[in-house]
């Protein structure tokens, strides 16, 4: 059967040679790459569709230009790719974790394998944020600076690469939680010292937020509130995180002792 094939994931404290990581880590990488092959043929197979969807932010008034033979084809292959790569994401996330899961202790791998469905969901709605709310806005104003003074024609190789970019980018970004509630339940960061360095995180976000496709003052808000919302989220989570791993920690105490 196809799915005996599929590598067996070690339990925690479970010793293994290290040919046996390498070949674990192998056929996870193998797998990965499989996802992302699948997703690729979807994608191709609806690229015009998703061309027309990345188009749509652009001004009614601009059309794309492609300069050689070959661009259509090019253009055609890298945004399947991105969108493969968004399509295969939860697969991706899966193989890490449980190339991953030995190292971690049982009861915090419960954990993490929530923490794969909400980074997924979250980079979905990065993706959502991102399209619907500032691409619209940068790319409106990208195209339409100084028009008066050029004869102003998107190249779509560039359009296309911008644009995906900003998406994957964005959608990246809202992974913030993960990473930080990840950090305090592996005990790199507390509770404490996150609001004590709110001004060190607010000025992350900042700094995220330009590095993003950011081209004006009101897109840079709209891309500064959502990352600093989803920081102070990310703080209060890690408190009732911390707070529930104490009661854990002091039930196990408790039954120790009877």
């Amino acid at each position: 059967m196809a799915w005996k094939r599929l590598p067996r994931r070690l339990g925690h404290g479970e010793e293994a040679s290290l040919v046996e990581h390498l070949g674990e880590l192998r056929t996870r990488i193998l797998i990965a790459l499989a996802a992302l092959a699948v997703g690729f043929v979807v994608t191709f197979i609806f690229h015009e569709q998703l061309i027309e969807w990345l188009t749509a932010p652009l001004p009614d008034d601009k059309r794309l230009v492609t300069l050689g033979v070959t661009e259509p084809f090019y253009t055609a292959i890298k945004v399947s790719l991105y969108g493969a790569f968004a399509l295969a994401l939860p697969v991706l996330l899966y193989q890490l974790w449980s190339f991953m899961a030995p190292a971690i202790e049982e009861n915090i791998q419960r954990v993490v394998s929530v923490f794969v469905v909400i980074a997924t969901a979250l980079f979905a709605g990065g993706l959502a944020f991102a399209y619907f709310v500032i691409l619209p806005r940068a790319v409106t104003f990208l195209t339409e600076f100084d028009d008066e003074l050029y004869d102003v024609q998107i190249r779509a190789s560039y359009y296309y690469s911008f644009v995906s970019l900003a998406l994957v980018g964005m959608a990246l970004v809202f992974e913030m939680p993960i990473f930080i509630l990840a950090l305090v339940r592996l005990r790199v960061l507390t509770a404490d010292r996150l609001r004590s360095n709110r001004r060190i995180g607010y000025l992350s976000t900042l700094v995220a937020a330009i590095l993003l496709p950011t081209v004006d003052p009101v897109s840079l808000a709209l891309e500064v509130i959502p990352l600093v919302i989803l920081f102070e989220v990310s703080i209060w989570l890690s408190v009732l995180m911390e707070r529930r791993w104490e009661l854990d920690v002091e039930e196990d105490w408790a039954t120790s002792e009877l």
